[in-house]
């Protein structure tokens, strides 16, 4: 008997056929391998949306090799992703290979591991239809959104621009934001703070001013400031009142696919795609010194908290011999995940905790290292015990005016020891306070009033941005990371730091989505739509009366702005130029062609002077003297040459430099390299420089 797995990455056929042994041949369809093809609609809005699905071109020649592969087997098994787009995968390969789709073939693996193997090839089933059908739902969905979208924008505003239904909405969040930090007043406050010290201590402590007996007061100028101030100036600062408790902060839940983005990017600095591309490597296999190839985490496309009853007595066994039953809590911990969430898969966790960081990091990129020490560490602690503080308050009466302060110290590390939860914005890190009693005088060794202004709401990295779109219930966490290439690549935002900036493009197409398309970029609208996606995946809603539900009135608001928008084309600023045509007088403007940016006569089609936009960097040739422009090699890598070619051939990788050779006088170039070495290429002359040269002279 022989039996045929096919699964979607060689490096998961790897890994897999290690545990299934010689009886099995596992091969890789290498993702999709049918689809909607993209040079038209190919969705029948007329016929009830019915998809026209074709081989994806390039694949011809690997489907023919699954044919054959199929043909020889006496049993084929589909063991592709366990979620909606691996659900697809296996119908469209079970269409493709002539499979019965009600036949028990289906298998899927929740880790890739021994026991995750032989437990999915222990169940199998067949095809579940609610989970391919919302998969072409929203997938048919996107296309009629995007294919009709896109066409408008281009006409509308320049070619080239696209439109989505998650992308539109996650665009309009930032660009909302900054609006809103557009808008924003900043109002004046005044702090007051003391710096204290206990009878018969040394240790300086703050206090912060609260109020008077009535209650709190806002300070809002400096007279009302100075004024407090004066008061204080011969007020005998005492501890009026100190409570003292116990507060027990509890470890964060595991891992799902977006905390791990969020939590990567907080402490790591990855991108959502990064992060993905890493757990997408983990979970499917990594060849591990003396175990071969291993899957080292769960599935990574979930939104369930769900832990198996055998990993969580692994951690506990794990946590009381590495650090004493102490750091146990009185019961084994399980987390609730939020209302709509699937529970198909478990939460993301290491396959076995037993393989700890250290044990894989040789055997690991540095990516798979960090991004494992990550899932691990989380996981762990999400079975430790509470870290308790030992917290202070105090009430500090200086003549009719009350001040506050409060400390804490660490009385028990429990799950700390190992792991705590990054936030978006640091918190302060608190003090513990020295011994204070009722009754206690205070010495005053500094008092100042400090003036402040509100702040505006901070623009959204993108940690930030995933959870909002998370908790408003936008998109799915696998499109995340696709949601954030597709805005930042077509220009509609671009990251200052680790932060979202719309650029007048973004804000250009969101005013008009929001005049135009209203539903598509309305956060409660596109929620509703991705609920009624999870009932068709449920079962409890069909998917066809879910397309007619969204596209009847799209369509109808479609039409409406083609009709009132014909004829109008929206100009960008960043899109005018100083420049006047040559041949008619008029403005000359930007314009977006199949082959990239050009500069063009506003007049056209009456005039169609066009020019190239040439991107000079300032520096002079050193061979000739003439213009270093910036160029593009024939697959849009970026290097420099002279303007006089064909005439001169200087050409470089390397950038030139704001500075000249100070042997020669001529333009230095930057390598890309740490040291930022900066080099002349003129022939004869070798000088360079790097910052480690400017260290050690700075150090003679």
């Amino acid at each position: 008997m022989s039996k045929l797995v096919i699964v979607e990455s060689p490096a998961k056929a790897k890994t897999i056929k290690k545990y299934l042994g010689g009886d099995y041949e596992v091969i890789a369809s290498m993702g999709h391998v049918r689809d909607l093809p993209k040079a038209r609609l190919c969705v029948d809005v007329k016929n009830d949306f019915k998809p026209k699905y074709a081989i994806i071109k390039g694949k011809e020649k690997l489907v023919s090799e699954l044919k054959e592969a199929a043909e020889e087997a006496d049993t084929v098994y589909l063991a592709t992703d366990p979620d909606r787009e691996g659900e697809a995968i296996s119908w469209h390969l079970a269409y493709i290979l002539g499979l019965d789709e009600d036949y028990h073939n289906r298998v899927t693996f929740n880790e890739i591991t021994k026991t995750g193997i032989t437990e999915g090839m222990a169940h199998p089933r067949s095809i579940d239809q609610n989970l391919v059908n919302a998969q072409q739902a929203r997938r048919i969905l996107d296309r009629l959104v995007g294919y009709s979208l896109s066409p408008f924008l281009a006409k509308t505003i320049r070619r080239g621009l696209s439109a989505g239904r998650v992308q539109s909405v996650a665009l309009r969040i930032i660009v909302d934001r900054e609006e809103e930090i557009r808008k924003f007043k900043p109002e004046e406050y005044w702090s007051i703070d003391a710096r204290l010290t206990a009878e018969g201590s040394r240790s300086i402590f703050g206090a912060s001013f609260y109020g008077d007996k009535n209650g709190e007061i806002k300070i809002t100028n400096k007279e009302q400031s100075d004024k407090i101030l004066a008061d204080l100036e011969s007020a005998a600062f005492m501890v009026e009142s100190v409570k003292k408790g116990k507060k027990n902060k509890q470890p964060a839940p595991p891992f799902i696919t977006s905390t791990l983005q969020q939590e990567a990017s907080r402490k790591l600095g990855f991108q959502a795609k990064r992060t993905m591309k890493a757990a997408q490597e983990l979970y499917e296999g990594v060849d591990i010194e003396g175990m071969g190839a291993v899957g080292l985490i769960t599935y990574m496309r979930t939104d369930s908290l769900r832990i198996s009853e055998d990993a969580v007595q692994e951690a506990v066994q794990f946590i009381g011999e590495r650090w004493g039953k102490q750091y146990l809590p009185s019961k084994p911990r399980h987390y609730k995940a939020r209302a709509n969430a699937q529970d198909g898969h478990e939460a993301i966790r290491p396959t076995s905790v037993a393989l700890t960081p250290k044990d894989v990091e040789s055997s690991l990129t540095k990516d798979q290292y960090k991004l494992y020490k990550l899932i691990w560490e989380r996981f762990v602690a999400c079975q430790m015990a509470n870290c308790v503080l030992n917290t202070t308050q105090a009430v500090i009466t200086a003549g009719d005016y009350i001040f506050k302060a409060s400390g804490y110290n660490v009385a028990f590390d429990g799950y700390t020891v190992l792991y705590e939860e990054g936030r978006d914005v640091e918190e302060e890190k608190g003090k513990d306070l020295p011994k204070l009693e009722a009754g206690m005088s205070l010495k005053v060794r500094d008092l100042k009033g400090t003036q402040h202004f509100t702040q505006p709401p901070a623009r959204f990295t993108e940690a930030s941005l995933i959870k909002t779109l998370e908790e408003n219930g936008i998109g799915r966490p696998s499109t995340y990371a696709a949601t954030i290439t597709t805005i930042t690549s077509r220009e509609y935002v671009t990251r200052e730091g680790k932060s979202f900036k719309p650029t007048e493009l973004g804000e250009v197409i969101t005013k008009l989505m929001k005049e135009r398309f209203p539903d598509i970029v309305n956060i409660k609208f596109t929620a509703a739509v991705e609920k009624e996606l999870d009932e068709v995946q449920s079962g409890q809603e069909d998917w066809v009366h879910t397309l007619h539900d969204f596209y009847d009135d799209f369509e109808k608001t479609l039409k409406k702005a083609k009709t009132e928008m014909d004829g109008v084309k929206i100009q960008l600023e960043e899109d005018k130029t100083d420049l006047v045509c040559p041949n008619c007088g008029k403005p000359m403007v930007v314009k977006f062609g199949r082959y990239g940016k050009f500069i063009a006569c506003s007049g056209y089609p009456e005039c169609k002077t066009v020019q190239k936009i040439v991107n000079d960097t300032g520096a002079k040739c050193p061979k000739c003297g003439g213009k270093i422009i910036e160029k593009k090699s024939k697959r849009g890598r970026v290097f420099y040459g002279c303007d006089n070619y064909p005439k001169c051939d200087f050409v470089s990788w390397d950038a030139p430099s704001d500075k000249t050779c100070p042997v020669c006088g001529k333009v230095l170039l930057k390598k890309k390299d740490k040291a930022q070495t900066l080099y002349c290429v003129t022939p004869g002359c070798t000088y360079t420089f790097n910052k480690d040269d400017a260290g050690e002279k700075d150090g003679e």
